[in-house]
């Protein structure tokens, strides 16, 4: 079958980050393109129920932690029978708008979209079972997965979305609990038991790991549980849970191997996620999944049948929409054999806990198991003067080089405005920049940017003489 006699060029399944970003790509790279997505909404459960919603959250809940740094300028305390709706205001208004805007994007680069459900019936070929009951067929020439994943429900863990929530209902309670259990400590985890402390609700972080966001900077994980720390939170690190329930009165019980018992008014399961493909009927387009659930992929994004590609959370971590929509981006372009250029592998991760994380490049161990004794640079947000105006003193930001001094290989910041301030070492990193760049360039002053230079000043100190 020549690729003409097919429905469309490229049909993309799942409208979540990486979907609508593939689905445009290929559109732009005029192809004739449609976009399916079972929900009424555009977007993807991340953006719907996880992204847009926790950092509306996380808006206010850094609102109320600087009002209460500034005491001398206003006796400021949340009541303890304060609405959860009030801390989550203007989301509706914020999800209409970005869906909105999903919608109009996705028409005016002329995709189809199409409501209903997607299975494979040959790796051309899908069922689609629309919401008014009726089937029919469609034919690509290319196909990208873009079905992101659903949350995983331990079954030690008996989730109730009312004492004992999951990442989807945490913010359904009426009212901001007095105390609060978060089981996990990758993104979502960190995101919320950050966001609810900084609410001066009293968290406890409980994970089998020794540290939070394991797949970062060592230095930016210390960082991080520092700060929640001093927040009042809790870390419970290598605590294996056995048991957790509702003692039916006031309290969630979660016993861990070893004796370790928290209590508290409710509880967070942030076990991680699934990926979303059960429905799929992978199968019949010669397609399984790998032994952690995921869809396997080469660095094009194909899939072993070579027509299909995927991206997002169902190719497995970081699973961050930042990182899902680069990854849609390219996997159209490689399907399509668009050219996207040496540095597309370089895609900065942005953690938006309190306090936001964020990074690009290698680690520092990942860079030394790959150059051996690299240099490393620090610069302390308190060393700067916009650091010490805004109260945003625990921060950091570190670069990591070659052992020369010269390339840059990583960048990693924690501290409030870290997601912004992360596009300056990703633009230099780009550009193959060397470090002296932060020298010579002329940063705004009083800005958090100025670290850059610090930084910089600490690695040439260290050059090789």
């Amino acid at each position: 079958m020549s690729q003409q006699e097919f429905d469309y060029d490229v049909v993309v399944i799942g409208s979540g980050p990486a979907g609508q970003k593939a689905a445009v790509q290929a559109a732009k790279a005029g192809q004739r393109v449609a976009i399916i997505e079972r929900d009424s909404l555009f977007g993807g459960a991340c953006v719907h129920q996880g992204t847009i919603p926790s950092k509306t959250l996380r808006e206010n809940a850094l609102r109320v932690k600087n009002m209460g740094q500034n005491v001398a300028l206003v006796d400021f305390e949340l009541s303890e029978d304060r609405e959860m709706a009030t801390l989550v205001d203007r989301l509706d208004d914020v999800l209409k708008a970005h869906d909105g805007f999903m919608r109009e994007q996705i028409d005016r680069n002329q995709v189809e979209r199409i409501h209903g459900r997607a299975s494979f019936v040959n790796n051309h070929t899908l069922d689609i079972n629309y919401v008014g009951g009726e089937t029919k067929q469609i034919s690509s020439h290319k196909m990208i997965i873009a079905t992101g994943s659903y949350l995983r429900h331990p079954d030690n863990i008996p989730i109730d979305h009312e004492h004992i929530l999951d990442s989807d209902s945490i913010l359904s309670m009426l009212y901001l609990p007095s105390s609060l259990t978060v089981l996990g400590g990758g993104v979502i985890a960190s995101e919320y038991a950050s966001i609810f402390q900084a609410l001066g609700v009293k968290v406890t972080m409980v994970d089998r790991y020794p540290t939070p966001l394991g797949f970062l900077d060592s230095d930016m994980t210390v960082r991080f549980v520092r700060e929640f720390e001093a927040m009042g939170g809790t870390w419970l690190g290598n605590q294996k849970v056995q048991k957790v329930h509702w003692d039916g009165v006031s309290e969630v019980i979660t016993e861990c191997e070893g004796g370790t018992v928290v209590r508290s008014q409710k509880l967070l399961c942030a076990a991680g996620r699934v990926a979303n493909v059960k429905e799929l009927q992978l199968q019949n387009a010669g397609l399984m999944l790998n032994e952690r659930g995921l869809i396997s992929v080469d660095e094009q994004l194909c899939i072993v049948v070579g027509n299909i590609y995927a991206a997002g959370d169902v190719i497995g971590p970081p699973s961050l929409a930042s990182v899902s929509m680069e990854q849609g981006r390219r996997a159209s372009c490689n399907a399509l054999g668009v050219n996207i250029g040496d540095s597309s592998q370089l895609i900065p991760a942005g953690i938006y806990g309190v306090p936001e994380l964020s990074s690009v490049g290698l680690t520092e161990q990942q860079a030394r198991d790959q150059y051996g004794d690299v240099i490393v640079g620090k610069a302390d947000f308190s060393e700067v003067a916009r650091g010490q105006i805004s109260g945003n003193t625990g921060g950091m930001l570190k670069i990591v080089s070659d052992p020369q001094g010269d390339a840059i290989l990583g960048v990693m910041i924690v501290g409030e405005a870290s997601t912004e301030v992360v596009h300056i070492g990703h633009m230099a990193m780009l550009c193959h920049a060397k470090v002296d760049i932060f020298i010579e360039s002329t940063f705004n002053f009083p800005t958090l940017a100025e670290t850059y230079r610090i930084a910089a000043l600490e690695i040439i100190a260290k050059r090789p003489k």
